[in-house]
């Protein structure tokens, strides 16, 4: 039996249990875990470093920042652009005295007595020959050629350096040291095939290498701008009517391309703006005006009667009643020139060309006109003549308005051709025939 004593102290303390005696250690030790940790992180917090703030510029400062940025920005940008134009004007210098992308259409520049090198250079450049006179002047001095061109005329073209342009520049085609040259005249009215011959006769250039090339063109020049951009297929010779007639001065065993250039180039001369402002006030090409200065050229006995046969064409072109212009020149060309140099017989290109049988004006020009038939064609006679006969003997013209009155004018010449009194008076003096 248990003492009151001992039943007082059981019954004044309950015993604990084992597994309520775990369970207060174990929260404890999360308690005290849960400390621990807390005055870790607090510990860790407070041993690191402490960030110093980032110190905030002034606006003075700050503008002083970008005027600086800006600064080295502008002066990159100046070095580029000074290297780049540098750059460029090294490849424009090297082009322009190689002569690269220049036109090689030759023409006839003058160089003036007593001119200097630097008068020469701005006189290329005027003319489009060169893009940079300081630079060719400095060549010429560089080269030792400062003050040796040779006052004159020469043929040069922009496709050439400087080096070609000076060494042209310093020579004249009368040079004891350069080719044989020789001087070679067309007249008013040659055909293209005859100028031809007379070149290769004078020992210039092959006759059928000098048709092909001056037929080919497309060599540059203004006037060929005016021509058909593709060529009728009842043309015989394309550019027959383009070889101006003219005394040329060539060098023996030239190049066919070098010969055509040069008689381009002339033509080119030849023809002035104002023609080509007539033109478009009459509505004509620079083909057709060839053409019809052809025809006249060849009717003509002197200058003087082309502008009045240049009207009786232009009458009957403007007037539906004379569709023909019945032109005895054509029909020479055909039996003369074409069917004794075409290869194949052609029908089509005979008939194109005989005025005659084709309406209005022929395919091409018959012969190459001078500076007066072209005139003539450009500024026409006033006349209300359809009809022109001419007395061969006398050079006269005679022109009729009715086929009746160009009858009778025949019949006098006619007359007086053979030696007989003229039974009538003939309507109009001239030369040539229409009809």
């Amino acid at each position: 039996m248990k003492s009151e004593n001992e039943m007082e102290l059981t019954g004044t303390h309950t015993p604990v249990s084992e597994s309520e005696s775990e369970s207060e250690t174990k929260a404890e030790i999360r308690h005290k875990k849960s400390t621990d940790t807390k005055h870790a992180e607090k510990n860790r917090h407070s041993e690191q470093p402490k960030k110093h703030k980032k110190k905030k510029l002034s606006r003075k400062e700050r503008q002083h920042r970008s005027a600086r940025v800006y600064g080295v920005l502008i002066m990159l940008t100046v070095v580029f652009v000074i290297s780049i134009s540098l750059a460029v004007g090294i490849i424009e210098v090297g082009k322009d005295m190689l002569g690269i992308n220049g036109s090689q259409r030759l023409v006839l520049f003058n160089i003036p007595e007593g001119a200097t090198t630097a008068e020469i250079a701005q006189d290329l450049h005027d003319d489009g020959i060169i893009r940079i006179p300081k630079a060719f002047v400095y060549f010429s001095k560089l080269s030792k050629n400062d003050g040796s061109f040779v006052a004159g005329n020469h043929e040069i073209s922009a496709s050439m350096a400087y080096e070609t342009l000076i060494a042209e520049l310093s020579k004249s085609m009368a040079d004891e040291d350069s080719q044989e040259v020789v001087d070679v005249m067309f007249p008013e009215g040659i055909t293209l095939y005859d100028a031809a011959m007379k070149l290769q006769e004078n020992n210039v250039c092959e006759a059928s290498k000098f048709l092909y090339y001056f037929n080919a063109g497309n060599l540059g020049y203004e006037f060929e701008e005016q021509l058909p951009a593709s060529s009728s297929t009842l043309k015989f010779y394309r550019m027959e009517g383009y070889c101006f007639p003219d005394t040329y001065t060539f060098y023996e065993e030239s190049e066919p391309d070098d010969v055509c250039r040069k008689i381009y180039m002339n033509f080119n001369l030849k023809i002035k703006d104002e023609y080509y402002d007539r033109m478009a006030e009459l509505g004509i090409s620079l083909d057709e005006v060839i053409t019809l200065a052809s025809i006249i050229q060849k009717e003509a006995a002197h200058d003087g009667d082309m502008p009045m046969i240049s009207s009786v064409f232009w009458n009957r072109l403007n007037s539906p009643e004379y569709a023909k212009l019945q032109s005895d020149v054509t029909s020479l060309y055909v039996e003369n020139v074409i069917k004794k140099n075409i290869e194949l017989d052609n029908q089509a290109i005979y008939d194109a060309y005989d005025t005659y049988i084709c309406n209005g004006l022929p395919a091409g020009a018959v012969c190459n006109p001078g500076i007066a038939a072209i005139e003539a064609v450009l500024y026409p006679a006033e006349s209300d003549y359809y009809y022109f006969y001419a007395n061969v003997d006398t050079g006269e013209t005679f022109f009729a308005r009715t086929l009746e009155e160009h009858n009778a004018n025949i019949e006098m010449v006619e007359r007086i051709r053979q030696g007989l009194p003229a039974e009538g008076e003939a309507s109009a003096e001239g030369e040539g025939e229409a009809n």
